[in-house]
């Protein structure tokens, strides 16, 4: 189980580390909270105070896709996720790793709590970590998918 809170100091004061070994912990963290249900504003503690964070999609449709700003941002992202579909799995492939920059690829399945629909997508999450934190987030999935899953009718 993962603390509450992450230990921010200790990987951007560990000299010992190469930015590799920062990145691929810092995303490791992310991906294992995830997973569970570690409270929004820790998980968002991962990311920068000016993080770019951005899920394409249709945004009339899918409430949580699109850009979000800053900590808060991905806070209120994650809330409105958890609050508009319900996690069936979460399995990723293969984390990819070089210095700052890192990609992780799996799949997901969902249900859409208003519709009852599932979303099944394979995906690939791009980060980009400076001083231990995230500075740049990208999830790309089946943006068709999840819209249609959103939108039965």
């Amino acid at each position: 189980m993962i603390n509450q809170q992450y230990p921010h100091s200790s990987l951007q004061s560990s000299q010992q580390k190469t930015k590799t070994e920062v990145t691929e912990n810092v995303v490791n963290l992310y991906l294992e909270a995830v997973r569970s249900n570690i409270d929004p504003a820790s998980i968002a503690s991962l990311f920068s105070k000016s993080v770019d964070f951005y899920i394409p999609g249709n945004t009339e449709d899918v409430p949580w896709v699109g850009r979000r700003k800053g900590r808060v941002g991905v806070t209120n992202f994650i809330r409105d996720l958890r609050t508009k579909i319900e996690p069936i799995d979460f399995s990723v492939r293969s984390t990819l790793v070089d210095d700052e920059q890192a990609v992780a690829l799996g799949s997901l399945k969902s249900r859409v709590n208003d519709t009852g629909q599932i979303i099944e997508s394979e995906f690939a999450i791009e980060f980009e970590v400076r001083n231990g934190l995230i500075v740049r987030y990208r999830l790309y999935e089946d943006s068709f998918a999840v819209a249609q899953a959103v939108n039965v009718n």
